[in-house]
């Protein structure tokens, strides 16, 4: 596992404990990710769909 991965999990987990949610463009090589927490369940879907839409960013 390269460095950047182990520290994007790690930092994720991290997240996790936080109580925030970490969402990532599925695209391989695209290190766009958005990070949330304590917003309604529409933000969370608009910024979902931001994330995972690669033709957005």
């Amino acid at each position: 596992m390269n460095r950047n991965l182990l520290s994007e999990r790690i930092s994720d987990a991290l997240a996790v404990l936080r109580g925030t949610r970490t969402v990532r463009c599925p695209y391989s090589g695209c290190a766009v990710s958005v990070r949330y927490r304590h917003v309604t369940p529409d933000e969370a879907k608009r910024l979902t769909d931001v994330a995972t839409d690669h033709t957005r960013h």
